[in-house]
């Protein structure tokens, strides 16, 4: 399984949110719960049926959806 193929889409799960696997873990959660701080195995050990390589995925996701934005400079 690619990366990519690891986040799913589903109206019915998470109100459409990119998830991991079709569980109701979200990329954004897990994206939040990295950029507060919490190590990769933290994580797992939250949510024992997640595997390392979704961790990954969620970290490829999030690039690849950046690279296909205009980012817009805020003046300081």
């Amino acid at each position: 399984m690619n990366e990519l193929e690891r986040i799913t889409v589903n109206p019915l799960v998470m109100s459409g949110k990119p998830c991991i696997r079709g569980l109701r873990v979200t990329v954004a959660n897990v994206l939040r719960l990295l950029a507060a701080g919490h190590t990769s195995q933290r994580i797992l050990a939250a949510y024992p049926h997640l595997e390392a390589a979704d961790i990954d995925a969620c970290l490829f996701y999030a690039s690849v959806r950046v690279e296909d934005e205009a980012l817009v400079s805020v003046p300081v």
